[in-house]
């Protein structure tokens, strides 16, 4: 019977795990040892990603200097730059860390974007950033329309308590509520042109720090008519788990482990009859062992925010319970909830849930809609968008990263460990409102080669996590981006009754159908256009090195898809990373008819290190040091922020 381990993404630490990339050595008891999370039960902690897993337990890449160097990337000091189509968005110089705190202090990773609707010259992107030690949310503005960027620091240190206004109940008894770290973005335009910043903030409480508070909660930051530049002081509270742990008492009295993985939308359709409402969706992990999904939406421009209202309610479709059977229903183990909204006024919201039971050693999972018409206020019951194949077990393909999935090489390497799922993304066709189109991932699709060895092979009874035959195996498995279309209002999908075998693929035929793409996101332009970005192992030897490039599908039919390649490619590799967090997700918007814009984190550039010994050596000057990896021998990577943009390719290639 298949455990989920659906990913929370708190950004509780991310930069410790995410280290320093292909392949900074850490130590083998951070990888493989079967770690509990505080307050989450088994089956919750198989649902956790590694973003939250990581983070909670506090540890740290170790890395091995290699010689001095002067090298710096592209000729500066890891200051902005731009590599033919593809801009740097996020302006830091790298940091210098200690090797024992690799990738803090210098990354950027779970990238998202949007255009205002009044002037698509003017782009707003967030991500996680790490440039002052620990998780941030941060975020940068485009008034170009991508050619250059601007830094906008979004002001996340404390937020209001007791009895002021703009909270939650009575969250907290001090004036203000200190935050450790946040992560998990997203952004969003209004019709008025006011752009909108949603942040999760959490504490770390015992364990890696003195303090004994885990709280965490849901932040949304606006910015009125600058585009993004700057923001509202303090953030508005969405939802909080007041989680402050006073000796000998209940580690969480409010009944909320984790507040985990929210997503915003805005309905910024100009006529709808909620047009400019704010909209974010989340997970909570309680104490009873439930992950449910919710929603909560503001019709005063972020300044308040309603009760959160249930989302994933109870359904036929969900056989199999985990923890406490509530008054809820029993869809109760779900995560990566995004909401999306139509012209008409329609909010609905995908998300991946594991309540379905597996038969043998088939271990699919489903992803599931809700649709609301009355402005968030109430959902119908779920309805099933596919069946999917999640990606294979780490630690059991790749010897690391216990208990998380990830995107295996193909071969006898094991490069590729970062944390990586699949999660659904979806748009309503601007031209047609009963369109509803979502995108998923699948291990399991119409160009993995059965044939070749690649069957389901049921789980890893330790982890929770799918195995395959056929995962090392060149021609065999491959993660494929499948969509699921609606004509009817999200009411049914093609892949409600279809296997995802025979559900239509965004990528072509050729290199892209042996080949990995994973970490998609979804959007139409105006026209009704749709474009599907995404990471993608087709090009030049990615798929045995665990390399990987970014590539962006498009159609106007949603049969015919064409395939543009979008990252430039020096040596080395854009995406070559081999660290255990590289976050969950990429981001991508469209303006115009013909335009898109994806943004993706980049690992193209070194890592670098400061060390007084002289990088390994004995005595001398504070010297600029690369890193190695002991197991591979490979160069550590940084991660930045890229973006590009691409004409939406039609038509090319004929899809699946």
């Amino acid at each position: 019977m298949k455990k989920p381990r659906l990913a929370v993404s708190l950004v509780f630490g991310a930069l410790l795990v995410m280290g320093p990339g292909p392949m900074a050595a850490i130590a083998d008891e951070d990888l493989n040892q079967d770690i509990t999370t505080p307050g989450l039960t088994p089956i919750q902690a198989r649902l956790v990603s590694g973003f939250a897993d990581f983070s909670l337990h506090g540890g740290g890449g170790r890395v091995h200097a290699s010689q001095p160097t002067n090298f710096f990337p592209h000729a500066d000091d890891g200051c902005p730059v731009e590599l033919g189509r593809n801009v740097k968005v996020n302006q830091n110089c790298e940091n210098l860390s200690d090797a024992d705190l690799a990738g803090r202090a210098q990354a950027q990773n779970e990238t998202s974007i949007a255009a205002d609707p009044n002037n698509p010259d003017h782009l707003l992107g967030s991500f996680n950033d790490y440039r002052r030690g620990d998780a941030n949310c941060y975020g940068a503005f485009s008034l170009d329309g991508g050619r250059s960027w601007a830094d906008s620091t979004v002001p996340m240190s404390f937020t209001r308590g007791g009895s002021a206004p703009n909270r939650v109940g009575d969250p907290f008894n001090g004036a203000r509520e200190y935050w450790q770290a946040g992560g998990d973005t997203s952004v969003a335009f209004d019709t008025k042109g006011n752009a909108y910043l949603s942040c999760q903030v959490f504490n770390r409480g015992p364990g890696v720090t003195t303090n004994r508070d885990q709280s965490s909660a849901f932040l949304v930051y606006r910015s009125t008519h600058n585009a993004g530049a700057s923001w509202n002081f303090p953030g508005r509270y969405v939802r909080v788990a007041n989680n402050v742990t006073p000796v000998g008492t209940n580690p969480f009295p409010s009944g909320v482990v984790l507040l985990d993985k929210q997503l915003m939308t805005v309905d910024n359709h100009v006529g709808s009859p909620f047009q400019d409402r704010v909209y974010v969706t989340w997970t909570e992990f309680a104490t009873d062992g439930t992950a449910y999904i919710y929603e909560s939406f503001s019709s005063d421009y972020a300044e308040h925010f309603s009760a959160p209202v249930l989302v994933s309610a109870n359904s036929a479709l969900c056989t199999l319970t985990y923890g406490v059977a509530t008054t809820h229903g029993n869809c109760n183990e779900n995560q990566f909830s995004q909401p999306f909204s139509g012209p008409d006024g329609n909010l609905y919201v995908t998300w991946a849930n594991f309540n379905n039971t597996p038969v043998g050693s088939d271990n699919r999972n489903q992803m599931l809609l809700a649709r609301s018409t009355d402005g968030g206020q109430s959902f119908s019951a779920p309805v099933k968008v596919a069946d999917y194949y999640d990606l294979p077990d780490c630690v059991t393909y790749q010897g690391q990263d216990f208990g998380r999935a990830c995107v295996p090489e193909k071969g006898p390497t094991t490069n590729s460990v970062f944390r990586a799922t699949n999660y659904p993304s979806g748009a309503v066709d601007p031209t047609n409102a009963n369109r509803v189109v979502v995108s998923l991932g699948s291990y399991i699709n119409i160009h993995s080669n059965e044939s070749n060895g690649c069957t389901p092979a049921g789980t890893n009874p330790a982890t929770g996590n799918n195995l395959y035959t056929g995962v090392k195996t060149a021609g065999a498995c491959n993660n494929d981006i499948l969509l699921s279309v609606s004509n009817d209002g999200g009411l049914s999908f093609t892949g409600t009754t279809r296997d995802p075998r025979v559900l239509t693929s965004v990528t072509s035929a050729g290199g892209q159908a042996v080949s990995d793409q994973w970490f998609q996101w979804l959007a139409f332009s105006d026209s009704g256009k749709l474009a599907v970005s995404y990471y993608d192992r087709q090009y030049g030897d990615d798929e045995t090195t665990g390399a990987s490039d970014i590539s962006l599908s498009g159609s106007d039919d949603l049969k015919e898809f064409g395939v543009a390649r979008v990252s430039t490619r020096p040596s080395p590799a854009p995406t070559q990373f081999g660290g255990v967090f590289w976050g969950d997700y990429a981001g991508l918007t469209t303006t115009g008819h013909n335009s898109a814009y994806p943004l993706w984190s980049d690992t193209r550039d070194p890592e670098l290190f400061t060390e007084i010994a002289g990088c390994g050596t004995v005595g001398g000057p504070p010297q600029v040091c690369e890193a190695t990896d002991a197991r591979t021998g490979l160069i550590a990577n940084d991660q930045d922020s890229f973006g590009a943009a691409v004409n939406i390719p039609t038509g090319e290639n004929r899809g699946h």
